[in-house]
Parts: C-alpha cells; sequence; structure tokens
C-alpha cells in the first residue's frame, strides 16, 4: 500500500504592494516652490461659517489664463493706470491667483480667504514667493483672512477676481455690498469673472456693463498640469480653456 500523501499545502499569491502615486506638481509650484496645486470639494472645506452650502470647490486658476484675462482688461481701457489699482482676489485659497497677479504692476494684491486652512497655506506660499529668487513681483501682497461680505474693501480703484467663489444667494451679496462701496465712484471697480457660471447674476444687475465675454484657452503646459491634477475624480473635466467674463461698475444711471 502507497504511503499517504501529505495534503499539498496551496501558495498564497503575492501580490506586490503599489506606492501611492504621487500627487501631480504644477509647473508654477515647481518653479516657485510653493503650494498652490490640488482639487478639494467644497463640502471638505466646511468650516461651520452659516455660508458654508454656498462655497465651491477649490482649484487654482491657470497662470496663463490669469494673464491674458489681466491683458484683455487692460484692453478695454480702464479709466486709471494699473498701478493706481487693487487685484482683490475673492476666495484666495492657496493665493496662486494673488502670486500671479503681483507680477504685474498693480498698486497692490489682496486676497481674502474665509478657510483658516486655506489661508494658512497662502500666507506660507507667499513667503516663499516673495523669497524665491525665480520670482519677480511689482506689486505688494496681503492675505486676509474671513468672510468676502465682511472683510474691509479697499479705497483704491479695484479690480475684484472672482473665481467662482461661491454660489448665486452670495454672489449676490457681494456684488450689492461692493454696489454699496463704489456707489459714489462709477468706473472705480472691474470685475475678471472666471468660470463665470453664474454670469446671468451680473447680467441682469443695472450697475454693471459687461465688456467681455469669451473662452480664454490655457497654455499648453498648464492644459498638461489640469489635466494631471483633476486625473483621479469625475467630477471635474478640463477642456483646456475657461469661459470669462469682464464688467465694470457704472452704476445705476
Amino acid at each position: 500500500m502507497p504511503p499517504a500523501k501529505s495534503p499539498r499545502k496551496s501558495r498564497a499569491k503575492i501580490i506586490p504592494i503599489q506606492a501611492p502615486k504621487p500627487a501631480p506638481i504644477h509647473p508654477f509650484d515647481r518653479l516657485y516652490h510653493t503650494d498652490t496645486g490640488g482639487l478639494i470639494p467644497g463640502p471638505a472645506l466646511a468650516t461651520g461659517h452659516p455660508n458654508d452650502a454656498h462655497i465651491t470647490a477649490y482649484y487654482a486658476v491657470a497662470p496663463s489664463i490669469l494673464n491674458t484675462l489681466i491683458d484683455l482688461w487692460l484692453g478695454t481701457q480702464p479709466p486709471f493706470p494699473i498701478d493706481r489699482y487693487t487685484l482683490l482676489d475673492v476666495g484666495a485659497g492657496k493665493g496662486r491667483a494673488i502670486l500671479t497677479a503681483s507680477q504685474h504692476p498693480f498698486h497692490q494684491i489682496v486676497g481674502i480667504e474665509l478657510n483658516p486652512s486655506l489661508a494658512a497655506i497662502a500666507r506660507a506660499n507667499i513667503e516663499r514667493f516673495t523669497s524665491s529668487p525665480d520670482a519677480s513681483p511689482l506689486a505688494p501682497i496681503t492675505l486676509l483672512e474671513g468672510d468676502a461680505l465682511e472683510v474691509p474693501l479697499p479705497d483704491t480703484p479695484t479690480v475684484a477676481l472672482l473665481f467662482h467663489p461661491f454660489e448665486i444667494p452670495v454672489l449676490r451679496k457681494f456684488l450689492a455690498r461692493l454696489e454699496q462701496h463704489f456707489h459714489e465712484r462709477p468706473g472705480h471697480l472691474d470685475i475678471l469673472y472666471v468660470n463665470a457660471e453664474h454670469v446671468h447674476v451680473l447680467d441682469r444687475n443695472m450697475a454693471f456693463t459687461r465688456l467681455f465675454n469669451g473662452m480664454i484657452p490655457m497654455s499648453p503646459e498648464d492644459h498638461l498640469a489640469d489635466l494631471a491634477e483633476i486625473a483621479e475624480q469625475k467630477e471635474y473635466g478640463s477642456t483646456g480653456d475657461e469661459f470669462c467674463t469682464i464688467f465694470r461698475f457704472t452704476g445705476r444711471t
């Protein structure tokens, strides 16, 4: 009788551990050693503020789009030279827009950010950027942490930058606040609206006149970075351009 065979031991299949993919780094951050990239959904940015329901996702503007939009704004023949304007970035996030805008000769650059974590990152980015030998800021940069409906507004001529920072209820309140602040100074306020999802709100506001409306393409470099940053989520897509508008506060005549 042959000896009984020992039961064959099954070998567990060894699955190699995949290291997580490093987050893509935008060329802007590689150049200046800043941290402005990534996409953060709106609910993850909630702070307990009453307007949490109306905030949108964090995603930084492509530098090529902002630079082109500023050039288009200059082509509208603003009433004052650029060095008299404050650029006010509403919903500054990690600060890429205010850093990019500082490379134009504005009077000053002011960012407003409600989320304390993003504001802290923005402040660190300002410090890194302004100390970078590769940066050439032409305007001083300030970051205000707080609610855009409450923080002080500039008394200089102002260009307000909106990269779809909030939904309609807050947008209407913010426009009303701008109108109240500048009501005796028509022509002292322009709005650059990127990803202008609620452009109809401004179009229906008799105090504002539209000066530009159209798609602005990203540079090839920015588009590649854009595709890489949003590749692992499904809510947002990249077309390589942004719908942008420019408005001027002309008052209610």
